[in-house]
């Protein structure tokens, strides 16, 4: 028999300790240690010979399944997994309480015809499944509902039922009995989902881990968590904004590059393939203190607002605030602006916004945000004409930019008129295009041409 012992794991990273420590030496957590029951095989056991088969193998003695992937539905979801769902494969999704994780798979899963699908709630009671189904107005007779928080129970149910796609929501809620811990730590979690793991590739069922996250914002369980699974998928927004954002931070299957866009509703998630039309404005009044940039997330062109407002300090030290935006990179922008090109912003309060809830990495939005704040703070409008994209360095200097073909071809499509992009882009042809190209150097330039 294996001898059974107790440590100390830290429930944030798994480290474990002989002892109760307060900090965590891994990863610097306060208060995570907590005492679990852990078991060490006996010593002195030898693998045993391999059966005929299961030996290494070369590539060309391999023989290929031919496994069609599983449209689930929505092209926006299709497009985040590589194409569709993988037959075996294993899918972790993440997000913030309340941001639509459940209500995303449970729609997909009623929307989802001739498939069976076996769905695991441990959350939740299957009364409150249908009240959550009724608010969707969405039915499906192919989808069975379950209510268990044992591992056993669930393997029991999905060797007994078959589906083609199981459904565990949350993984921190499952447990096994053949662990003494409570669910959701770090050992519970591991175990359960290497058992689905195991099962998910030895019946070629596809699984769906719904996993909560720390306050951090990372997956909470162990880091292990992560790299079992196939695919890791972030679903990510303000719970006080209508737009959700789908991304891929892992994928074995496809391109991490991917994101889809959603929108919540009272009626559930609608998909939005055009998120350049619901992001820019299209009032025709001229406002001061707005700008459209042209960004790309992951490899997806669109167009997005950024409102900015300069005003003078009402108290002593001017505010600078950023929604959606780099705090510490606005505050650069707002130094290059100061000392490149003349500006005096040393006493205004800035503050910034992107418009939509969204929250934007692509360093291509620089020249965008100091034409806004500028706008603001001359108070003179740019006009729902132009639009920019390029990165602007501490010199001054307007770099240049990745895609810049695709970021034309979406301001192109949308009718803008202009588009001001850095002068060393390269690779892009505007023959078939009826838009006007501004090339600039220079921070200096681009205010030259736009507010003489």
């Amino acid at each position: 028999m294996s001898k059974v012992k107790t440590l100390f794991l830290c429930q944030s990273c798994g480290a474990n300790s002989p002892k109760w420590i307060g900090k965590c030496p891994s990863c610097g957590e306060w208060n995570t240690y907590v005492e679990e029951v852990v078991s060490t095989p006996k010593k002195g056991v030898h693998a045993t010979v391999p059966a005929e088969g299961s030996g290494p193998r070369l590539l060309d003695e391999v023989n290929t399944l031919n496994l069609n992937r599983i449209d689930v539905g929505m092209n926006e979801f299709n497009r985040v997994l590589g194409g569709g769902l993988v037959p075996g494969s294993v899918v972790l999704i993440g997000g913030e309480p309340g941001i639509g994780k459940s209500t995303l798979i449970l729609q997909f899963s009623l929307m989802l015809k001739d498939r069976k699908i076996l769905y695991v709630s441990g959350e939740e009671s299957l009364q409150q499944i249908k009240l959550r189904a009724q608010r969707l107005g969405m039915n499906s007779k192919d989808c069975l509902f379950l209510s268990e928080t044992s591992l056993e129970l669930i393997l029991a149910h999905a060797e007994r039922e078959k589906p083609e796609i199981l459904i565990i929501d949350s993984i921190q809620t499952i447990s096994t009995e053949q662990i003494e811990s409570s669910p959701g730590s770090v050992v519970q979690v591991r175990e359960c989902a290497t058992a689905i793991l195991r099962y998910a590739k030895k019946s070629h069922t596809a699984a769906f881990l719904i996993g909560h996250i720390t306050k951090e914002g990372s997956l909470a369980g162990p880091k292990v968590l992560e790299h079992i699974v196939d695919t890791v998928i972030q679903f990510e927004g303000d719970t006080q904004n209508m737009y959700r954002i789908l991304r891929a931070a892992k994928n074995r299957f496809g391109s991490t590059s991917e994101l889809g866009i959603f929108e919540m509703r009272q009626t559930g998630l609608t998909e939005i393939p055009n998120p350049s039309e619901h992001l820019i404005p299209h009032g025709t009044d001229q406002v001061s203190g707005t700008a459209v940039a042209s960004t790309i997330e992951g490899i997806r062109p669109f167009l997005i607002e950024i409102q900015a407002l300069v005003s003078s300090a009402a108290y002593g030290t001017p505010q600078r605030s950023s929604t959606g935006f780099d705090l510490r990179r606005l505050n650069m922008l707002l130094a290059v602006l100061e000392k490149r090109a003349g500006f005096k912003l040393i006493a205004k309060d800035v503050f910034l916004n992107v418009a939509g809830g969204l929250r934007i990495n692509d360093p291509a939005t620089d020249l965008a945000v100091l034409v806004a704040v500028l706008s603001s703070s001359l108070d003179i409008p740019v006009g729902h004409q132009s639009c920019f994209s390029g990165e602007v360095g501490l010199t001054g200097e307007i770099r240049a930019v990745g895609r810049i073909d695709q970021r034309i071809s979406e301001a192109a499509r949308l009718g803008f008129r202009r588009i001001f992009i850095p002068s060393f882009s390269k690779g892009y042809d505007t023959g078939k295009l009826d838009i006007e190209v501004v090339k600039a150097a220079r921070v200096e330039e681009v205010f030259r041409k736009l507010f003489r």
